[in-house]
């Protein structure tokens, strides 16, 4: 009998040791933001409306070591321009007949509270137009747990970097007569992402 115990002590110790959190993206809540800068002077700002992710967690704020999968619709792209959003949309860029998603899985989430007490280093494999990179990215998290008036747990971060689109074939680009080009190298991503805790 005390064996038993003793057993059921350790599977239920193992089972808490190893349970983790399990998150989905609220779409309604969150932004998939970028911005270059355009003609030399100033930035240009947009986003993906259509996007879906999964994160797992250790526990409700511990998201050391998380596990996360993020797709975006890149027929989604809205810059608030009609006209750019179908250039975008085209083999100068994302040729989204070909390659209609992007797509980031991490690799590595650590905290780091050199950078703040809910700060983390973010790297994962970003592809785009059918490359694929390895990017690093911060992460800053809330600072506490919320629960919404429909009983929902809910969790945030603020996530920032910066790729090269040359690195991903977005390599259109014009030249200007004062020097310089039209459109930056370098894209800044500007990411506000709400999660939902799964239910169980």
């Amino acid at each position: 009998m005390k064996k038993s115990i003793i057993t059921s002590v350790a599977l239920f110790a193992a089972m808490t040791f190893n349970a983790q959190t399990n998150w989905k993206v609220d779409g309604s809540h969150s932004k998939l933001g970028f911005s270059v800068v355009h003609m030399m002077v100033a930035e240009t700002e947009g986003k993906f409306k259509v996007y879906e992710g999964s994160v797992e967690s250790k526990s409700e704020t511990d998201f050391n070591d998380a596990k996360i999968n993020f797709t975006a619709d890149v027929k989604s792209i809205n810059t608030d321009d009609e006209k750019r959003d179908g250039h975008l949309k085209s083999p100068d860029f994302f040729d989204v007949e070909k390659f209609p998603s992007i797509t980031f899985k991490a690799t590595s989430m650590k905290a780091n509270p050199k950078k703040g007490a809910t700060a983390y280093d973010l790297e994962g494999d970003l592809t785009i137009k059918g490359v694929t990179k390895k990017v690093k990215l911060f992460a800053i998290a809330a600072s506490k747990v919320a629960k919404d008036p429909y009983g929902n747990t809910k969790f945030g971060f603020k996530v920032n970097g910066t790729i090269s689109r040359k690195d991903f074939g977005l390599v259109w680009n014009a030249a200007l007569e004062t020097g310089g080009v039209a459109v930056s190298d370098e894209v800044i991503l500007d990411l506000k992402i709400e999660l939902n805790k799964a239910k169980v």
